[in-house]
C-alpha cells in the first residue's frame, strides 16, 4: 500500500522538490563513501603540497588537519607490503672501485673526456645517464659498525679497508691501525697537541665564539677524517665536514663510519649545495684551497654561505711562517679579505707553534658601498637563485639581507621561528604547528610502533626535510640528521640552518654524494608522489640500497599507491618490508647481495 502510494507520487510528479532532494542526498552519500575509500585512515600533510599553497617566497607548510591525531600504531600488528608480481634481475656493480662506488663521482668515462682539470672539474659531479641499476658489493669481512660513541675513536678495519692514510699521515696522528680496528687518536696536521686542545685554544683566542651557544653550525673545509667535527659534538656544535673524493683515500668514508656528519664536495667551478648566509663559522686547517685563485672565487663562495657576522677560522702556514712563499699568500689574503670587508678579530699562535687567524663577515652592506673600488662587484639582484644546484661559482659579493640578526643561543634557536621566515602571523602559526606535529609523530609512533631498533641508529637522512621538524623531534637522541631539501620543492634549507641543524640540496633523480653503507636510517615523508617524471622508483630504491648499511632501515610515509610501487622493489632486494596504518612503509636491509644475475620475484 505504502509502496503503491510512493509510485503514484512519482508518476503524478507531485512534490518535485522531494524527488530532487532524494537524488541529491543519494549523490552526497555516494561521494562520501568513495572519498573515504580512497584515503587512508589518517592523512598527514605533505610539506611540498602545503608549500605550493602559499604565495610568499618563504615556504610555509600547512599544519595537520585540526581533527587529526597521531595514529596509535602500538598494538596494531604490521602487515607485509603487497606483492605485485614484480620480477627484477639484479646484478653486482663491477670494477676495482665497485665496493665504494659513487655513480656521480666515479663516472670515469665523463671524467676522461673533460677538457680541463685546472679548477677541480674531475672532482665534481658527472652523473651517468641512464642511471646504473647495479648493487654495490660488500667489503670482504664487513661487520655491523661499531656503535656510537665508541665509533668516534675506533671502527672496524674491514668496513673501510683503506690503510693508505695510516702511512701517509703517520706523523700527524690522523688514523692508526691496530688489529681488526682503525683508531683515531684525535690528531691532525694542525692539531699538534690534539684536537681537543685546539678547540679550547680557539675559544680562548676569541671567547665570543662560545661553542655550542653562540656558534652552533659549522662547515669544516678539507676536514680530513673529521676529528675536528667529531670532538665539537661534545660542545653541542654540529659540523658539516666537507672534502672531495681525492688522493686522501676514503677520508669522508672514515668520518661517516665513525658516526660524524660529513659529505663529499669540492670548491671547484660550481657553488656548494648550501643556501646563502647560513653557517655560523667556517673552518679551514691546511685545507689546500687557494682562496685567492681565479679572482678570489673560492673565498667569495665561503662569503656567500657564511652568516652575516659569522667567522672564518683559517689555520695555515701563511698565518705564522715568514718564508717568501707563505708571506706572498698572506699578502694576497690580506688584500682579498679587505676588499670583501672582512675584518680580523683575532690572531694567535699556540704552544706548539701553530697559528690561526679569525675573520668576521660584516652584518650590513654599508662597507660595500663605501669601498674605493667596487672589486669584487656586488651581485646583481637577478643573480639570486632558489637552489644552488649546478650553479657556476660567482665572482661577486652577495648583498646582505635587511635583517641580519644572529639566531638565538642554542638550544633556544631550535624551537623559535627563524628570522628567515615571513613575519606574518599565519606563517608563525604554521611553523609551530609543524614542530608540534613532528614531535607527536616521532615520540608516539616512530619511536614506539614500528619495531625499529633506535639504539643502533646513528647516521640519519631525511630525504624531504621541510622545516627540519623530524630532525628537531629527534634532537635528544644520540644521532644526527642530514636534512635534504629536494630541488623540485620550495626552498626551506635556510630555515633548517637557522634552527641549528644541517642539510643540503639534492636532486633525487641522481645519486647522492656519499659512499655506500654510510647511513643507518633513511626517512621520507611524501617525497615520491611529486618527483619529476624522469625519476623512477626503481632508481631511487637502488640508491637507497647503496646508501644504507646492512641492518639499516627505510621509513617512508606516502600514499598507498606509492607504497604499492616501492614495497615490491625493496622486497626484490631481499629486504623485510612491513606496512603500517596504510601509509607507513618500514623496510630493513639485510646482508643479501646478488650472485650472477640473481632473479628475485615478488
Amino acid at each position: 500500500m505504502a509502496l503503491s502510494g510512493v509510485q503514484n507520487l512519482f508518476k503524478e510528479r507531485k512534490y518535485p522538490f522531494i524527488l530532487a532532494s532524494a537524488i541529491l542526498l543519494l549523490l552526497v552519500v555516494t561521494l562520501l563513501i568513495l572519498t573515504a575509500g580512497s584515503q587512508s585512515s589518517l592523512s598527514f600533510y605533505s610539506g611540498s603540497d602545503l608549500q605550493r599553497r602559499i604565495s610568499s617566497p618563504t615556504p610555509t607548510p600547512t599544519p595537520p588537519p585540526s581533527n587529526s591525531s597521531v595514529p596509535a600504531s602500538v598494538g596494531e600488528p604490521p602487515r607485509k607490503a603487497p606483492a605485485l608480481g614484480l620480477s627484477v634481475k639484479w646484478a653486482m656493480c663491477k670494477g676495482p672501485t665497485a665496493v665504494d662506488f659513487i655513480p656521480c663521482l666515479d663516472n670515469f668515462k665523463a671524467i676522461k673526456g673533460l677538457k680541463s682539470r685546472r679548477h677541480m672539474e674531475h672532482r665534481e659531479r658527472h652523473c651517468p645517464s641512464p642511471s646504473l641499476r647495479c648493487l654495490v658489493p660488500l667489503p670482504k669481512g664487513y661487520k655491523v659498525p661499531v656503535p656510537w660513541p665508541k665509533s668516534r675513536d675506533m671502527i672496524w678495519y674491514n668496513n673501510v679497508p683503506h690503510p693508505k692514510l695510516v702511512e701517509y699521515k703517520k706523523d700527524q696522528n690522523w688514523v692508526q691501525k691496530s688489529g681488526d680496528y682503525f683508531h683515531f687518536p684525535g690528531g691532525g696536521t694542525q692539531f699538534k697537541d690534539g684536537v681537543a686542545n685546539y678547540i679550547n685554544f680557539v675559544e680562548k683566542t676569541l671567547p665570543t665564539i662560545e661553542w655550542g651557544k653562540h656558534v652552533r653550525v659549522i662547515l669544516d673545509v678539507g676536514c680530513g677524517v673529521a676529528s675536528f667535527g667529531g670532538y665539537l659534538l661534545d660542545k653541542d656544535v654540529i659540523t658539516m665536514s666537507l672534502a672531495p673524493k681525492d688522493e686522501h683515500e676514503a677520508q669522508i668514508q672514515f668520518a661517516l663510519e665513525r658516526g660524524i656528519p660529513a659529505t663529499l664536495s669540492v670548491i671547484g667551478t660550481q657553488m656548494l649545495t648550501f643556501p646563502d648566509n647560513v653557517y655560523d663559522l667556517i673552518h679551514c686547517a691546511r685545507c689546500r684551497v687557494h682562496w685567492d685563485a681565479d679572482g678570489g672565487k673560492p673565498l667569495l663562495e665561503l662569503n656567500r654561505i657564511l652568516r652575516p657576522g659569522g667567522f672564518f677560522l683559517w689555520s695555515a702556514t701563511p698565518v705564522y711562517r715568514n718564508d717568501e712563499r707563505d708571506q706572498n699568500v698572506w699578502k694576497a689574503m690580506v688584500d682579498l679579505t679587505k676588499s670583501m670587508c672582512w675584518k680580523v678579530v683575532a690572531k694567535a699562535i699556540d704552544s706548539s707553534g701553530i697559528g690561526l687567524v679569525i675573520y668576521q663577515k660584516p652584518v650590513s652592506s654599508s662597507c660595500y658601498e663605501e669601498r674605493q673600488e667596487s672589486s669584487p662587484p656586488l651581485c646583481e639582484q637577478q643573480d639570486q637563485r632558489q637552489h644552488s644546484w649546478y650553479v657556476p661559482l660567482g665572482g661577486c659579493l652577495n648583498r646582505l639581507p635587511d635583517n641580519s640578526s644572529w639566531p638565538a643561543h642554542w638550544p633556544k634557536r631550535l624551537r623559535i621561528k627563524p628570522f628567515s621566515l615571513s613575519s606574518e602571523v599565519e606563517t608563525e602559526q604554521m611553523f609551530y604547528e609543524d614542530s608540534k606535529h613532528w614531535s607527536a609523530l616521532v615520540s608516539d609512533v616512530y619511536l614506539e610502533g614500528f619495531g625499529i631498533n633506535w639504539s643502533g641508529v646513528r647516521n640519519v637522512m631525511d630525504m624531504n626535510a621541510g622545516y627540519g621538524g623530524f630532525a628537531a623531534a629527534l634532537i635528544d637522541m644520540p644521532l644526527w640528521v642530514m636534512n635534504v631539501v629536494p630541488i623540485h620543492v620550495q626552498d626551506s634549507l635556510s630555515v633548517i640552518f637557522s634552527r641549528g641543524l644541517i642539510g643540503t640540496y639534492h636532486d633525487w633523480c641522481e645519486s647522492f654524494n656519499t659512499y655506500p653503507r654510510t647511513y643507518d636510517l633513511l626517512h621520507s615523508s611524501f617525497l615520491f608522489k611529486d618527483l619529476p617524471e624522469r625519476c623512477e622508483v626503481v632508481d631511487i630504491a637502488v640508491e637507497m640500497d647503496r646508501i644504507l648499511r646492512p641492518g639499516g632501515y627505510v621509513l617512508v610515509q606516502d600514499s598507498i599507491e606509492v607504497i604499492n610501487k616501492l614495497g615490491p622493489v625493496l622486497r626484490s632486494l631481499n629486504w623485510s618490508v612491513t606496512l603500517h596504518q596504510e601509509q607507513f612503509l618500514v623496510g630493513k636491509k639485510g646482508f643479501w647481495r646478488p650472485g650472477d644475475g640473481s632473479i628475485i620475484s615478488t
